[in-house]
């Protein structure tokens, strides 16, 4: 049977025949939509990010991490371009409305537009950060793009170069659709829809979190913004600007990363499921059927005994594999804290992964944990998609919230405790270190990386280690001072661990590369690929020596020093 092993990030319909999905698990497949099946798959090499039809139908335009975009034939999936000029992810690419052109939004910064062969025929340059999304002006050969740079650009294929600037007050902006009358819609990390017209600029609030999303029925004058506050909202663009329609909260297996309208009031939805999941707006229902759930890894604990926890997509918390508890949805990382083991993820909600009781609600998804003790008490960070860290004090067989730190601006992606500090790095490649004793912020660096930065892990005495987008390993001294030291990761870095004396470090990557560094000898001692899969988490097992690594194919794998 054909199904996704790992999230779905990535949707498009086309009409009511065909629905085609881009997974985590590197696979594109292309659906009847009329029954549910599976009717072809392909491959990239790496993540699948998004995927769009062409307007006839005929074919089906592909983005990912291994650094291209692809053209395929519909239903089949018979593989026909490949678009390779990318020097990072792609996370978008679009047709023309009415041309053979295609263009691309890359994390290298750059805007690109190819003929239907493959073949370059512009590069543009500007933005100062990843480019997260792009569309066409669908009444002039021209471009708008959106970018973690907090601006919106205008490019024009006549001129070669860029025609105009939006700022967006320094804000994130992720998603950006286009109207047939030149009104662009764009959805920031506030969740705000700005909308641009020829005369005037409009913001409307729209969700208490981060929009991830804007969809545009243009017919029908529909537009759908998708937030991580876990609810989805349908508007009437109509009039220019959007009035509210619908709102719904989301099942809790779908992705607030991607829609699409599909045939009649349907749309389709990403989840984080082996399929995908539909809603009808006339009739404000979801789909009942089930989605199978995947089996990727997500966070892994290693415990006395040699045994190893782990948790993943589909929020399924098991002990060498076998199920102990279920938290219901995505989750992210396992941190001990007393007689509970913290995880939490997509939901906002803190879990007990020894059983699946909820401790606490939080307005956002949660990315990571760390444990410390302070004044005899035992607390927990743990980072939010907000930018803030949730200070949880153990209290018996539960958690009290006591406040909310403001560690960064942008998603937490990663917190770590060594002496008397506390550190995280942020979606922003900044990092912030935190006085435990006073829980007083010291300093946020904001520019600590060059591109994303996605883990961080103590090494004692006040020392850190941190990892990101730009293949660095990063050595923190407590004066704040780090040691930038190259990798042999080809792909991003997505995870680090440290031994018990912090000599020894561990790194992972999306493209299921391991890689430790020996600080004392000051070299990389062992270099392994035990998977084609993305790393996603990394845990020292003091009892064994050694480190254990969970990936997103499902499995645990170990790395000696």
């Amino acid at each position: 049977m054909i199904q996704h092993r790992g999230p779905i990030s990535g949707i498009a319909a086309w009409r009511d025949a065909y629905v085609a999905t881009a997974g985590y698990d590197n696979q594109v497949i292309c659906w009847d939509q009329r029954t549910g099946r599976a009717v072809a798959r392909a491959f990239h090499d790496h993540l699948a990010n998004q995927c769009q039809f062409s307007p006839d139908g005929k074919h089906l335009l592909t983005s990912s991490s291994d650094y291209t975009a692809r053209l395929w034939t519909v239903p089949d999936l018979r593989l026909v371009a490949v678009f390779a000029d990318q020097e990072d992810d792609v996370e978008m690419s679009v047709f023309h409305p009415s041309k053979e052109l295609i263009a691309t939004a890359s994390r290298d910064h750059r805007v690109r537009v190819y003929d239907i062969t493959g073949r370059l025929l512009h590069r543009f340059e500007g933005h100062t950060a990843d480019v997260i999304s792009v569309e066409w002006v669908r009444t002039a050969d021209e471009l708008i793009s959106s970018s973690d740079d907090g601006t919106i650009k205008r490019w024009s294929l006549q001129t070669g170069g860029l025609v105009a600037d939006l700022d967006m007050d320094g804000v994130e902006t992720d998603t950006v659709a286009i109207s047939s009358s030149g009104t662009v819609f764009a959805g920031n990390d506030e969740g705000r829809i700005i909308v641009v017209g020829p005369d005037e600029r409009r913001t409307v609030p729209a969700h208490d979190a981060g929009i991830k999303r804007l969809v545009l029925d243009d017919a029908r004058h529909l537009l759908v913004s998708l937030s991580y506050d876990r609810t989805m909202r349908l508007w009437d663009v109509s009039s220019g600007t959007p009035e509210p329609l619908d709102t719904t909260a989301l099942p809790d297996d779908v992705w607030p990363r991607s829609c699409a309208f599909a045939g009649g009031t349907r749309l389709v939805f990403a989840t984080f499921g082996a399929t995908y999941r539909g809603y009808d707006y006339q009739t404000r229902s979801w789909d009942t059927a089930v989605v199978p759930p995947t089996g990727g890894v997500n966070a892994v604990l290693p415990q006395g005994g040699g045994t190893t926890l782990t948790v993943g997509d589909a929020g399924v918390v098991r002990r060498d594999g076998e199920p102990v508890a279920e938290t219901g949805s995505l989750c992210n990382f396992l941190t001990p804290l007393g007689g509970l083991v913290l995880s939490g993820g997509q939901l906002g909600k803190v879990f007990d992964a020894l059983t699946g009781r909820e401790l606490y609600q939080h307005r956002s998804p949660l990315n990571c944990g760390v444990a410390f003790e302070r004044d005899g008490d035992r607390y927990a960070v743990v980072g939010a998609y907000t930018g803030e860290g949730l200070l949880l004090r153990l209290a018996g067989d539960t958690v009290e919230h006591v406040t909310d730190l403001p560690l960064h601006v942008n998603a937490v992606k990663s917190v770590a405790v060594s002496g008397d500090l506390l550190f995280s790095v942020a979606a922003d490649a900044s990092a912030t270190w935190y006085d435990i004793s006073g829980l007083q912020k010291i300093a946020t660096v904001e520019d600590a990386h060059d591109k994303i930065a996605n883990g961080c892990a103590g090494l004692g005495d006040g020392w850190f280690a941190s990892v990101s987008r730009d293949l660095r390993l990063r050595i923190w001294s407590p004066d704040r001072t780090a040691q930038v030291l190259p990798t042999p990761h080809t792909h991003s870095i997505k995870c680090v661990a440290a031994d018990s004396d912090g000599r020894l470090i561990a790194t992972g990557s999306y493209n299921g590369r391991l890689a430790v560094y020996d600080r004392v000898d000051g070299r990389w001692t062992t270099i392994d690929r035990p998977t084609t899969a993305g790393i996603s988490s990394l845990a020292y097992d003091a009892a064994r020596k050694l480190f254990v690594a969970g990936a997103y194919d499902g499995q645990v794998y170990t790395i000696a020093g």
